[in-house]
């Protein structure tokens, strides 16, 4: 019997085909809740973006003053809602890693009261950690977009001398030399952000202050840019994908109306085709934000299980209840509990029957 435990709750090292396998059927699993979870704050987002298309296509071509104020205001307002939105689908997806965590460890429902809950638990901790999380990752942003620049121009520089060479010689050169730009620019992002990408993970599952979160996720975040790339990917073209599913109809349905659907021209589109393709926009990004929460849930318990024996720990958790923090000890990782269960966070097993909780993934 306890070999059939241990092998349902083991976990083999998650590579970044598997993490995306894992992730997707995770997904599936839980479709509309996931929706659900996520459709608040990007609808927020979608009422800024309208604000925004509409403040600034007429910010652009009125003359009168109090015209002119009104758009103005409404640009304001649009670019706070967006930020709003942005901020509070990360701090909500974070509230759904508990939420993941605890069905992995108990078989919990992933339901949206739950999600929203852990928010409200954490909610002043997670905006603040999700502002500096913001603010590094488009520091880092602009240091790989010079390191990518100057990479770029380095090979364009050998593709030129390799003109006086030959034609073609300089067109190999030139495409190799945009694809190692591309991937070192990514690399060299990928390794700057690596360290803080599990800060909600630990908050909301370790209970850790926002400080603290940021040291423990330094220290567990090693050796995972390639997954963290392949994620990355992943999700750009499915939002593509997800984003040309909503946008063809459209583009067709604006083409048939003498419009010019290529976003090129997005400066002689209508208000009504220019404020639609801003929602079909904002909306996508409902069916993709969960994918990329999941996959930094699963790299967390991976990581946990690499350098930590979380699996064990979560074995010990289901088998025998969960482990007490000692009183008056410091807190270090050989005393924290699988799971820590504060104030409204608190969760419990939905059920001790033997073989309740299946395998630890609950995918089979």
């Amino acid at each position: 019997m306890a070999t059939v435990i241990f092998n349902q709750l083991s976990l083999a090292p998650l590579g970044a085909g598997d993490l995306i396998d894992r992730a997707v059927r995770l997904y599936r699993h839980h479709f509309i809740t996931l929706i659900g979870i996520s459709a608040p704050p990007v609808l927020i987002s979608t009422l800024g973006s309208v604000l925004w298309t509409i403040g600034w296509r007429e910010f652009m071509a009125t003359g009168n003053e109090v015209s002119l104020a009104i758009y103005v205001t409404m640009l304001i307002v649009g670019g706070t809602l967006l930020l709003t939105g942005t901020l509070l689908n990360l701090i909500v997806m974070a509230g759904a890693t508990r939420n993941l965590v605890t069905h992995l460890l108990w078989n919990e429902p992933v339901s949206a009261r739950t999600t929203y809950r852990n928010v409200r638990a954490r909610f002043w901790g997670l905006l603040g950690a999700s502002i500096l999380v913001g603010m590094w990752v488009a520091f880092s942003a602009v240091l790989a977009f010079f390191g990518w620049m100057m990479i770029f121009y380095i090979m364009a520089i050998g593709a030129i001398l390799f003109a006086f060479v030959t034609s073609w010689l300089s067109a190999i050169v030139g495409f190799v030399g945009l694809l190692v730009s591309l991937v070192g620019g990514l690399w060299f992002f990928f390794f700057l952000i690596k360290r803080f990408v599990y800060v909600p993970q630990v908050m909301l599952v370790e209970g850790k202050g926002v400080f603290e979160a940021f040291s423990r996720s330094s220290a567990l975040a090693r050796g995972n840019v390639r997954r963290l790339m392949g994620m990355f990917l992943f999700t750009t073209f499915a939002s593509w994908a997800a984003l040309m599913i909503l946008i063809i109809p459209l583009g067709w349905y604006g083409y048939l109306n003498g419009i010019d659907p290529s976003p090129f021209n997005a400066t002689s589109w209508p208000a009504w085709y220019a404020i639609g393709y801003s929602v079909v926009s904002q909306l996508s990004s409902i069916l993709l934000a969960p994918i990329w929460t999941l996959g930094l849930s699963l790299l967390y318990v991976d990581e946990r299980v690499r350098h930590e024996g979380y699996d064990i720990e979560l074995m010990a958790a289901r088998v025998l209840g969960e482990m007490p923090l000692r009183a008056g000890a410091q807190e270090t990782a050989s005393y924290i509990p699988a799971l820590v269960t504060t104030g409204e966070t608190q969760s419990k097993p939905s059920t001790n029957r033997p073989g309740a909780y299946g395998s630890m993934l609950n995918l089979r």
